[in-house]
């Protein structure tokens, strides 16, 4: 089977918060998942540098959109490389490459009559003398009175167009600004009504979507779907290749949706591969992504791939809902945010995976406390997986030299372990990773009560052979616990499986066949409590 994976896109305006990576892990889980399923996996991203954000710190800092696209992409590698993201590839939109292809895209659907042009009123400001992005006009939504931008609401979810905020003003100068008439093309979105509305109903019926998804894409069909401008008057992007019109740029969300697909292409031109497989009919495919992304997935990326005639559209969308921060909504302008560069330097990426995990706005609003993280690590990374991991082997360190006892495993715990291998593969097919790892901890906390109640430390002294069935069961539920674990906590399961020498590449229970321990070392480290409110402190000083 082939499975592509698809992370949305972060604007390469700014530093990553804990609430782009919530709603991002799930892509990594389903990724290294499915390989150790033995499954072909395409799991692509990248960084949105031609979006208007990126303009708009340029002009900020008084430098180009370019020294901040490759400041905050460089950033971004960086970032997903220490949290373990095992991207296939990670790419950028201002590529020649990306820039291509969506142009093909476009043309294709301009040879198809699926884009066509006509005349439009726009936002002008006359102060700065240019047509204004619509990211550039801020305002009130007309169906919640919220403050929103020019092309979304983030409290209603709303889709929205530039002249339909009430009060508007330019964000530029503050300024209110006139209209123009000015020529763009639109894509025929109105068209697949109908198909949209039949894809999305077989959606639901299989349970494939998040509700938040079925709801809110059920919302836009039902309010009836409006044909999109395609092009803008934007400083930076990708050109309609047009003549005449060379100076418009392919608007940022047909054009940032379609990176998916280019970076396909990319991948398959630079290791040589087919990407084909990945598009069609019998190949799965995840979009991973927050709430605010839902109708580019659930209905416009649908609508060109059906328009460009791909037969994969998207089977799974994954989209979760906020996450907050000592319960409160998480704002960049009020520096109200967990930094992930910040957080990667003084923590370990297990943790922060762990508790997004664990603790994951599937289905409503999460919510993260420093209080809450550090409790988590220590009790349930440190105090039950680590310390059921570092008693077992050195146990065996001390009583038995190193080397692990080699007896058949209990056929009770043999069945524990073959259920869990169902249950948790289960769980992350089904998008239910919080559910998945919650199953892999109650493993963790039998198996610690299981050493508990055999207390090997008494049946050595009275019974060697008793004693060698308990360590070879502990050590057969260790090995497979990290190897459940390993999409969830790669880190530390890479640790163990170096003490334990295990290579298995199969997603099914194994034995440990090596008999003699590498290296025992701790898995995690416990966090004094006093940086929780160091943090807190931290926190509330760097708030506007």
């Amino acid at each position: 089977m082939s499975v592509f994976i698809g992370g949305a896109w972060a604007y390469a305006n700014g530093s990553l918060h804990l609430g782009h990576i919530s709603s991002l892990l799930p892509g990594d889980i389903l990724a290294r998942y499915y390989r150790l399923k033995g499954e072909k996996v395409l799991y692509i991203s990248g960084s949105d540098c031609n979006g208007t954000p990126i303009t708009i710190r340029a002009k900020q800092e008084g430098i180009s959109p370019k020294e901040i696209a490759d400041r905050y992409h460089q950033e971004f590698e960086d970032c997903f490389s220490r949290l373990g993201f095992s991207y296939d590839i990670y790419t950028r939109t201002d590529t020649q490459h990306h820039h291509k292809v969506v142009q093909e895209i476009f043309l294709d659907l301009l040879d198809k009559g699926l884009i066509y042009k006509k005349e439009v009123e726009q936002t002008y400001c006359e102060h700065c003398e240019q047509f204004l992005p619509d990211r550039f006009v801020e305002g009130l939504c007309p169906s919640c009175k919220e403050t929103a931008r020019g092309d979304q609401c983030d409290h209603c979810s709303a889709i929205l167009e530039p002249l339909e905020l009430l009060e508007r003003k330019c964000k530029i100068c503050g300024h209110p600004p006139t209209t123009k008439f000015t020529e763009h093309f639109y894509f025929a979105l109105s068209s697949f009504q109908v198909f949209l509305e039949n894809y999305v109903h077989d959606a639901e019926n299989k349970k494939l979507w998040r509700e938040n998804a079925v709801s809110l894409t059920k919302r836009y069909l039902k309010e009836g779907l409006q044909d999109r401008a395609v092009s803008r008057d934007l400083p930076i992007g990708v050109s309609v290749p047009i003549e005449g019109y060379e100076e418009k740029k392919i608007y940022v969300w047909i054009e940032a949706v379609s990176g998916y697909y280019s970076a396909s292409k990319l991948w398959a031109k630079e290791t040589n591969n087919d990407d084909s497989i990945f598009w069609n009919s019998s190949a799965k495919s995840y979009y991973v992504h927050g709430k605010d992304n839902i109708p580019f997935h659930s209905i416009i990326w649908p609508g060109i791939l059906a328009g460009f005639g791909k037969e994969r559209l998207p089977t799974h969308i994954v989209s979760n809902e906020y996450l907050t921060l000592e319960k409160k909504k998480l704002s960049t302008s009020k520096n109200w945010a967990v930094w992930v560069p910040d957080i990667l330097e003084k923590y370990d990426p297990d943790s922060i995976r762990y508790f997004l995990t664990i603790n994951s706005p599937e289905s409503r609003d999460a919510d993260f406390s420093w209080r809450d993280f550090i409790y988590s690590h220590n009790s349930e990374l440190l105090g039950g997986y680590g310390n059921f991991v570092n008693r077992t082997l050195k146990f065996i360190q001390k009583s038995f030299d190193g080397v692990i006892p080699n007896k058949i495993i209990t056929p009770a715990i043999e069945k524990k372990i073959n259920d869990l291998y169902r249950e948790v593969g289960n769980c992350i097919e089904n998008t239910a990773f919080k559910r998945a790892l919650e199953k892999a901890f109650e493993l963790v906390r039998y198996s610690n009560k299981y050493f508990d109640e055999r207390q090997p430390w008494i049946e050595i002294k009275e019974d060697i052979e008793s004693c060698k069935q308990t360590i070879a069961d502990c050590v057969y539920l260790i090995a497979n616990l990290a190897y459940i674990l390993m999409p969830f906590l790669p880190f530390s399961s890479s640790k163990v499986k170096e003490m334990l020498k295990t290579t298995e590449t199969e997603w099914k229970a194994f034995y440990v066949n090596s008999l003699q321990l590498s290296n025992v070392e701790p898995l995690f480290e416990r966090i004094d409590l006093t940086r929780i409110e160091e943090e807190l402190e931290k926190l509330n000083s760097q708030s506007v």
